[in-house]
């Protein structure tokens, strides 16, 4: 890999707002009605959740920087009870817990800050920036430096101060990454607020994936700017009404390769990664527990009333034929799957068919078959594994393909299921598969059985999604799951 040389950042690009994003777009203007909806119905739920959020994103955007390591253990129990010393042993970080809480409480104080500048509408300046730069170095005093003859020694950091010496490191194959001139910084901060002021407009998850980029591209600290940058996404994400951007550190080596591409000129990548992990988010906070908002002082019998009360009216409300429209968009897409499955397992029949004759049944189901309850299981256990809730009282569909050559059978299912505890209209789509041995004739029971998650990412859509704009994307999805699926079978005949 030759060396990056550094250029002046660049504007959006037409190619940059041409990013396909059709598929997140319905995600988050849905969201936005929906947080409305959660503010009156769950106002301390979400509270907790967002700030269960922050506190996530503090410890994550650290170790991305390898500022510390942290046991993912102690990692939940921070993030559900805060940022208390008493929580941290010394076995479960590689450095002092004190000093651990200090830099988490400064990273969470950034954040609040940026929260502060979105809910007084204050603009974002260089005076800004460096007070956010400040905040998250308040107990890192030094940072390492590499001189001319590649001997690395401490400096002393400058504290909400552009660089005055230049930082670019040295991968590990020999490369220099050339970031942008002390001389220049100043200059290339202007024009990056500049250029941010005029984006009121834009979609906010290119916006937000070009302004980390191309502040990283400047790299104007001398250490901390991978989490200033965090911080800065943070700002332009809630100020779209969306919520706050969680980079975990599982992510870091995507994360790394889309920020490479990104330098190359393709920022579609990033992107698309920053719209995977606001969709999580979101479908999650959907998923907070209304019914924790119930008073303890309160004696068992008027919560109870009043709770149901609350219940029946937001079902009511919650009825709204809009919302619902987002089922017609899953028949739409349960039509378009079968036909793929159809096509893939015609195509599968030829080379399995030197095996035995295979036999392949495809088959619909859901709401208007009368079998919305099929695969319940299933689809809430994968659910409460990536922290959603799958709402079963609103409309379920699902397509079934099965390919069975002699003692060995494939169930491949996917699954069109609400998410939310209320009706959001937003809807998951996930795929799974059943592996079955049989011992002996078809009629017998199966030795072994093995279900397995084809789809890492579930695809979703909203009551706004146009099927036509997602087709080509559910098409892509829906293949890759159905390869994770086959290979697993091949292996087995």
């Amino acid at each position: 890999m030759p060396d990056y040389r550094w250029k002046p950042i660049e504007p959006l690009s037409e190619r940059d707002r041409g990013i396909d994003l059709a598929e997140i777009r319905p995600v988050y203007e849905t969201w936005r009605a929906s947080k409305e909806r959660l503010q009156q119905s769950s106002q301390a739920s979400l509270r907790e959740f967002n700030e269960r959020l922050i506190r996530r994103l503090s410890v994550e955007t650290g170790i991305l920087e390898r500022l510390y390591d942290l046991d993912r253990g102690t990692t939940e129990a921070l993030v559900t009870h805060g940022f208390l010393e008493d929580l941290v042993s010394r076995s479960d970080t590689n450095i002092e817990p004190s000093r651990l809480i200090d830099i988490l409480r400064d990273q969470e104080a950034a954040i609040q800050l940026t929260i502060d500048c979105v809910a007084k509408r204050r603009d974002l300046t260089k005076s800004v920036v460096n007070e956010i730069h400040h905040i998250l170095t308040r107990h890192q005093d030094t940072t390492t430096a590499i001189d001319q003859f590649g001997n690395r020694h401490e400096i002393p950091l400058l504290k909400g101060k552009f660089k005055e010496q230049p930082n670019n490191p040295k991968r590990p194959e020999g490369t220099l990454h050339e970031y942008c001139p002390p001389v220049h910084v100043d200059a290339e901060m202007d024009g990056l607020l500049g250029w941010l002021s005029g984006y009121s407009q834009e979609d906010p998850i290119i916006l937000a994936a070009w302004l980390h980029h191309r502040f990283t591209q400047v790299h104007p600290y001398q250490d901390g700017n991978g989490r200033v940058a965090r911080a800065l996404t943070t700002l332009v994400l809630l100020r779209a009404e969306l919520l706050p951007l969680v980079i975990d550190r599982d992510f870091r080596i995507e994360y790394i390769k889309t920020l490479e591409a990104a330098d190359a000129g393709d920022l579609s990548p990033l992107a698309s990664l920053f719209a995977r992990l606001e969709r999580a988010a979101i479908l999650q906070a959907l998923s907070v527990d209304a019914d924790a908002e119930i008073s303890h002082q309160r004696t068992l019998t008027s919560a109870v009333i009043e709770s149901l009360a609350e219940k029946f009216g937001k079902r009511r409300q919650a009825k709204f034929a809009e919302l619902r429209r987002v089922n017609t968009v899953a028949i739409d897409l349960r039509a378009q799957a079968h036909g793929v499955l159809q096509r893939a397992f015609d195509e599968l029949r030829a080379p399995v068919s030197e095996v035995a004759e295979p036999v392949i049944r495809l088959t619909d189901g859901g709401t208007d078959h009368g079998t919305a309850h099929w695969y319940k299981f299933e689809v809430v256990q994968s659910a409460n594994k990536s922290g959603k809730f799958a709402n079963f009282t609103e409309d379920h569909y699902f397509v079934k393909a099965s390919i069975r050559v002699e003692r060995e059978r494939l169930i491949f299912v996917t699954s069109f299921h609400h998410v939310g505890r209320e009706l959001s209209g937003i809807m998951e789509v996930t795929a799974f598969s059943q592996l079955e041995s049989f011992e002996g004739s078809e009629d017998r029971e199966s030795v072994s059985q093995a279900f397995f998650l084809c789809s890492l990412e579930p695809f979703v859509l909203t009551y706004k999604t146009k099927t036509e704009e997602i087709a080509d994307s559910f098409s892509r999805w829906l293949d890759a799951a159905l390869a994770v699926a086959v290979r697993e079978y091949g292996d087995r005949l």
